[in-house]
């Protein structure tokens, strides 16, 4: 029996150094060495602060910048700390109702706009964190932007393209727009054409 128990006891001390030591320092060494933007968060950064992540979105709601997929997250959008889904099943009449008050919502900030709505604008993601959206998504909401922002759509287009990621591979899932990305391009704009207007001519 003593036998048996030291044997159990030099197992454990093992499999605790290994997986509570050993691996977790490696993969720390691995991720800082090879990949050291991803390990550290995909953290994004503006005039040397951080701003936030590429992996999580974040809650605009002016006219003038993209809006991400509808947050789950409860009570504050786009909180980290509280990633979960909705839960609510497609025949659930709250969800309807949701869809249709964000369908509201857009048609309000943009009267003009055409077309079905993109479903992402309306719907929240698994995680209801998602920083990405379609294209279509982005696209529909280009003329809004252009207009409060008094930016030209052929400015945006390409600023839509630069913050484009592509199916993995070339062929693995769909191009996405990382909206926060986006945003944070749309900001350093707003930002040059302020200090434009006031430099002192």
């Amino acid at each position: 029996m003593l036998r048996d128990l030291k044997t159990a006891l030099l197992l454990f001390l093992f499999l605790a150094v290994m997986t509570g030591c050993i691996y977790p320092l490696a993969m720390t060494v691995i991720g800082q060495a090879v990949f050291p933007h991803q390990a550290n968060g995909s953290l994004l950064r503006m005039r040397g602060q951080v701003v936030g992540s590429s992996l999580i979105g974040q809650y605009f709601r002016e006219r003038r910048y993209f809006w991400s997929r509808p947050s789950a997250t409860s009570p504050v959008p786009d909180d980290a700390a509280a990633s979960g889904a909705s839960n609510l099943g497609p025949d659930n009449p709250e969800l309807l109702k949701h869809v249709q008050d964000r369908i509201g919502r857009l048609r309000r900030a943009d009267p003009h706009a055409r077309g079905p709505v993109p479903v992402d604008l309306v719907t929240s993601s698994g995680s209801g964190l998602d920083p990405d959206i379609s294209l279509a998504a982005a696209n529909y909401q280009l003329p809004r932007v252009a207009q409060a922002g008094g930016i030209s759509g052929s400015i945006l287009r390409q600023l839509i393209r630069d913050n484009t990621i592509k199916p993995v591979g070339g062929f693995i899932g769909e191009p996405v727009v990382d909206v926060v990305r986006l945003d944070l391009a749309l900001d350093r704009i707003y930002s040059s054409k302020h200090r434009s207007v006031k430099t002192p001519q």
